[in-house]
């Protein structure tokens, strides 16, 4: 994992638009003051489309015998 690159407070403030684009592409950037690491941006996770319920009806099949486990899977469990 590569690290995060690190900007002073100076440097975020004066690169904004860079510092986001960056994070916009995946990168992490770490801001620190006098040295120390005080903040982390990150990109934020894409809101995932909903698209209502039953949105895939008819595109996966559960077969009858789903819930059934093999006579060796059931007897290693103790169910049987």
């Amino acid at each position: 994992m590569e690290a995060a690159r690190q900007y002073n407070v100076h440097e975020a403030k004066t690169h904004l638009s860079r510092i986001l684009e960056q994070v916009a592409t995946g990168e992490e950037i770490v801001i620190s003051k006098a040295g120390e690491p005080v903040a982390k941006v990150v990109p934020l996770r894409p809101k995932v489309k909903r698209t209502g319920r039953g949105s895939l009806r008819g595109q996966i099949h559960i077969p009858d015998d789903f819930d059934e486990l093999p006579d060796d899977i059931a007897d290693a469990f103790g169910m049987r």
